[in-house]
């Protein structure tokens, strides 16, 4: 047991103190406080100010009425009236002094147009505030124009009662729903994330001891199999302690942008503080599961792998895999209840992605989802089980060429080698 948390914590160091970690962490916790305080950023530099718009007001009473719809619209937009000429007002947009031109005419029928010009039209949020306020107006003169008054006008833009109720059993309520979608949709990104990332890392530094022979040292003192755990116990604990980092520092960054706009943060508004403390577990359960699962495999691949420049190669299955489990959740999202995804939830390698999707997006019976967590266990045992044979005989192959036929080779490897040491 000594051996095997030695090998676990020589791997915990010597990832924990490398510059690779280090850096990697110091710069996503900075991009999390820039991302989630951007518009406190901008303000330092001036890019907050309202944008400015010329008006030539053609019909000479439609700019008070428009300037009206857009302030109480909320629209962070400064509507000036330009008395010199449109070629005037152009050359002014092209030196900077205005962000853009509205020419407000009226057509033959005395309805209100409005014609747009910039340097260049993508900034498409400032455009569209603009038309959606001279829309209101437009209707409003088309109303009078027809006769109607102000309460049949009304009643005609009165929104539609439209109520949504879930027959299924087990869906959620919209309100439950839209709380967790979130949620799953950032672990499920985190889970493919960090298997891609630190199951590659653990293949890669069983073929960098292969390649440099310390391999025939370590196995002389620690056997394969403590060798094996005690890489991917040690990834883990790197794992989730980068993970509590980001944690920490996303919430540090959601604080700092609470204080600093005087609002309430994302988790508020989005009502992340609500989230069941359960599907909290279920989301850590599965992670560190699904996370055990992928890595017992990739370091049963990385044994086989005799130099670093091999490690794509042998990879690509357990990639596709990887890659085809976070498409079916994604497709899942939209549709939780899929016979498709159900049924694919229930597969070993898909299940740490799918299963938590489905337990966050629907309300699953308990024997449902101890069912997915006892598939997950059995295969994580299963291929320990496999990853430990294999593991024994392909640490000591060296100049085969990336191929699922070494896996033969390895078990026979590990058979004669255990055979060997029985023996002594």
């Amino acid at each position: 047991m000594s051996k095997f948390v030695t090998v676990m914590m020589h791997t915990y160091r010597s990832k924990i103190k490398s510059k690779p970690f280090i850096i990697t962490t110091l710069i996503t916790i900075a991009l999390l406080f820039v991302v989630t305080n951007m518009n406190e950023i901008t303000k330092l530099f001036g890019e907050d100010d309202a944008a400015k718009v010329g008006v030539i007001d053609k019909t000479g009473d439609t700019l008070p009425a428009l300037q009206a719809q857009l302030k109480q619209a909320g629209d962070d937009v400064k509507l000036e009236s330009y008395k010199k000429s449109e070629s005037e007002a152009e050359k002014a947009v092209i030196d900077g002094k205005l962000d853009g031109l509205l020419v407000l005419e009226k057509d033959a029928s005395g309805i209100v147009t409005g014609k747009y010009k910039a340097e260049d039209v993508t900034q498409q949020s400032l455009i569209t505030d603009i038309e959606n306020a001279l829309q209101q107006i437009k209707n409003k003169m088309a109303a009078e124009t027809i006769g109607l008054n102000q309460e049949q006008l009304a009643a005609i833009y009165l929104p539609v009662s439209f109520e949504k109720e879930s027959l299924s059993s087990t869906a959620k309520s919209e309100e439950e729903a839209a709380q967790v979608y979130i949620l799953v949709y950032v672990v499920l990104f985190f889970m493919y994330m960090t298997v891609m990332m630190y199951g590659s890392m653990i293949a890669v530094e069983v073929a960098t001891e292969k390649s440099s022979r310390v391999m025939e040292i370590l196995i002389s003192s620690v056997s394969p199999v403590k060798q094996m755990f005690g890489k991917i116990f040690g990834i883990v604990l790197i794992a989730l302690t980068q993970l509590v980092l980001f944690i920490a520092g996303g919430l540090a960054a959601v604080k700092l942008n609470e204080n600093l706009s005087g609002s309430e943060s994302i988790i508020q508004k989005l009502n992340l503080n609500e989230i069941p403390i359960s599907l909290v577990v279920y989301a850590l359960v599965f992670f560190i599961l699904g996370f055990f699962l992928y890595a017992t495999l990739f370091a049963m691949m990385g044994s086989l792998i005799s130099r670093v420049e091999e490690v794509n190669n042998l990879m690509t299955p357990v990639v596709i895999v990887i890659v085809a489990a976070f498409m079916i959740a994604m497709y899942g999202r939209e549709n939780p209840e899929s016979v498709f995804v159900t049924a694919a939830s229930y597969f070993p390698l898909f299940t740490p992605m799918l299963m938590l999707l489905r337990v966050g997006m629907l309300s699953l019976p308990v024997w449902e989802i101890a069912l997915g967590i006892g598939v997950l266990v059995g295969a994580i045992v299963l291929f320990a089980m496999i990853g430990a044979r294999v593991y024994r005989g392909g640490v000591l192959m060296y100049g085969n060429a990336p191929s699922l036929k070494l896996f033969k080779q390895a078990l026979l490897l590990s058979k004669q080698e255990k055979r060997d040491t029985t023996e002594l």
